[in-house]
């Protein structure tokens, strides 16, 4: 909880009492003459998972402050509306709510009990409909449209909720979307920024008592203000946008469908409301005429883009952690390739497959995702979606940028104590790409000819071009458990996540399935596990752990190493075809690879790149009619790298580096 208090003397409770005044003047002071005030302060209420509603919450803080208010930042998690929230009937403050809609349609967690509460005194006559009556808001949702059946499901609710109860809504409720192709304003920050910018202005108005309280004789989110107003006011009301005419006074009506607003067929208009109805109307008609008119997800008019244009996925708030590259790429310098640099181990691609860490290029052409899982460690902050809808930038574009980017974080270590000079020239060639590095690189519709240059998506899978190693996140067994971790945006998920394994097991080059553990998640279900491996029969299985406090994933919820080792020898004991092959203890991994690759009794896990390389010509000059399988690209993995060895996957060439904490080290993962 925040608390953001500007001194506003003895007024800060409405008018000074006669008494006071008469005291004071009897007492030889000056007269006072006792001022009305119209707004006491701002309580800001925010509901976030991610820490984007709370990140609003501060900026909105620090822009109220500067009007010279009292300002209260509350996490609903922290607050009981119970016992508090109807001392803001009398409390002459502006109570906002910033709140996220999470999975399924549901408030997050901090949230959770306020809506519950909330929605329960809405429905309860014990309370009755006057229960907050005196209260006045502003309800700001955070949403993804991508999410059509619940997108900002939250925020309606809130706002539904508060009106049932007969609190004043002091503006229109806005909302935010994740979605980039589909916001108003291009991000869910631009959103916020615009609707920020037209409370503060309803605020100063408020403040200066400029604004008509409601008069409780509503109809369809219209409120009749008392008095009659000049010509002038008058034609700037009906000249007014949709948005800003809702916001002239206050309402405790909810607001109607878009068709109601706007006198549809079935709708009855009254006379006040005619001008308004018109000059919507003209102003949609100029819109079609220009061809300025789309549609969201959410079904909103979007007169602000040409039909057919598509926007860049990157928005500002993309802009962290990576090297952008074009509009929807990106590449990143990971932990591993500074490591072994400095010549302290390699990551556990290093151990199981002979990738060379410092010579490994993190990238993605794809920012975008078709899932939030939530143990991601991108803390949501990338775009989701169900298929490409942005601007599409040329492969050989972002190979180029991708190179030159890698090559210059790299150039930063020259110098740099403890670095190796041999390894340092060696890292300035790239030797393997990991598209690994946020998103679905599949999305890109380009991506064969980006692989050329160089899992939810089954038919994407089998017409890809040949890769060194495919894989598929495999971060649950069931379908309800899917459902739960990963938070897909398909409806129909779970088919083709099976469709995915599917595909994959007809691919002949090296297929990998890789496992998540999350401790109370996912680790209870082995059977099921094993029908996927049935299923996909790939031929290795990377099983690993992941934390992030982007959710309410805790260090409790990662396993330990032996943990994770008991897992993975009882996964075996269910697929006869496989054995554990390496191990990585620091990453807190192990591989389980199939029985082909143990050749004459010793494993061969580790990739030939020369050899996989002369295969690929050979592929392409043959037009694809010369094919090849993963035994024939294949490498002796070293002793130091396999299950049971005294180094526990670290490479004896380097030198491990110890931390001080005896903490979970999950940071190879």
């Amino acid at each position: 909880m925040f608390f953001f208090v500007f001194s506003q003397g003895e007024k800060s409770n409405g008018n000074l009492s006669s008494e006071v005044v008469e005291e004071k003047q009897a007492n030889g002071y000056a007269a006072l003459q006792a001022k009305e005030v119209y707004v006491a302060g701002v309580k800001i209420f925010y509901g976030s998972q991610t820490g984007t509603a709370r990140r609003f919450a501060k900026g909105l803080a620090e822009a109220v402050i500067s009007l010279n208010l009292p300002v209260e930042v509350i996490s609903m998690g922290d607050y009981d509306p119970d016992d508090c929230l109807a001392e803001e009937t009398t409390s002459r403050n502006i109570c906002v709510f910033l709140v996220a809609t999470y999975t399924d349609g549901q408030p997050t967690e901090s949230a959770a009990w306020f809506c519950k509460w909330l929605e329960e005194t809405a429905n309860d006559f014990r309370f009755g409909k006057t229960y907050l009556k005196g209260l006045r808001y502003a309800v700001f949702g955070l949403g993804n449209s991508v999410y059509v059946d619940h997108y900002n499901t939250v925020g309606r609710n809130i706002d539904r909720w508060l009106w049932m109860l007969s609190a004043s809504r002091i503006m229109t409720r806005a909302e935010g979307d994740c979605n980039v192709a589909q916001s108003k304003h291009g991000s869910i920050e631009a959103d916020f920024e615009a609707w920020k910018t037209k409370f503060l202005s309803c605020l100063q108005a408020l403040c200066r008592g400029e604004r008509k309280p409601c008069s409780g004789k509503c109809k369809k989110g219209k409120c009749k203000s008392q008095g009659k107003q000049s010509k002038e006011s008058s034609d700037h009301e009906h000249g007014a946008s949709e948005y800003e005419n809702a916001e002239l006074v206050e309402t405790t009506s909810e607001e109607e469908a878009d068709a109601e607003e706007v006198g549809g067929t079935n709708s009855v208009i009254d006379v006040e409301d005619l001008g308004n109805v018109m000059s919507h109307m003209k102003k949609r008609e100029r819109e079609l005429e220009e061809g300025h008119v789309g549609t969201s997800l959410s079904g909103e008019t979007a007169g602000r883009k040409e039909a057919g244009e598509k926007r860049e996925m990157i928005t500002c708030s993309s802009e962290r952690r990576y090297k952008l590259i074009g509009s929807h790429s990106g590449v990143k310098l990971c932990r591993w390739t500074k490591s072994m640099l400095r010549g302290r181990g390699g990551c556990y691609k290093h151990t199981f497959y002979g990738i060379e860490s410092h010579r490994c290029m993190e990238a993605t052409p794809s920012l975008a995702c078709a899932n939030k899982c939530v143990f991601c460690w991108r803390h949501h902050t990338n775009p989701v979606g169900t298929e490409w809808r942005w601007k599409m930038d040329q492969p050989e574009m972002i190979l180029q940028e991708a190179i030159e980017n890698h090559q210059n974080m790299i150039k930063q270590f020259k110098g740099v104590a403890g670095v190796k000079a041999d390894r340092f020239e060696e890292a300035m060639t790239a030797k393997h790409c990991a598209l690994s590095l946020v998103g679905e690189p599949i999305m890109y519709p380009e991506i064969n000819r980006f692989l050329k240059l160089l899992h939810q998506f089954p038919d994407e899978i089998r017409n890809l071009e040949p890769v060194t190693q495919l894989y598929v996140s495999v971060d649950a067994s069931t379908k309800e458990s899917l459902k739960r971790i990963d938070r897909p945006l398909f409806k129909d998920f779970w088919q083709r996540f099976l469709d995915s394994l599917k595909a994959l097991s007809e691919k002949q080059q090296r297929t990998v399935y890789r496992l998540t553990l999350v401790k109370a998640w996912n680790v209870d279900e082995l059977r099921a596990y094993a029908d996927l491996v049935s299923l996909g029969k790939p031929d290795f299985i990377e099983v690993k752990v992941s934390c992030t406090s982007a959710s309410s994933l805790t260090m409790a919820n990662v396993p330990w190493h032996e943990e994770v080792v008991r897992f993975v020898q009882e996964l075996v004991e269910l697929i006869p075809d496989y054995e554990i092959a390496c191990e990585h203890e620091h990453s807190n991994c192990l591989l389980i690879a199939h029985k082909k690759f143990k050749v004459d009794g010793e494993w061969c896990t580790w990739i030939n790149y020369e050899r996989f390389q002369e295969l690929v010509r050979e592929h392409e000059r043959s037009g694809g009619s010369k094919t090849f399988t993963a035994a024939d690209y294949t490498a002796r993995t070293p002793h130091w790298a396999l299950f049971g060895s005294s180094q526990r996957g670290f490479d004896p060439l380097d030198v491990r580096y110890q931390r001080k904490s005896k903490a979970k080290d999950i940071s190879g993962c």
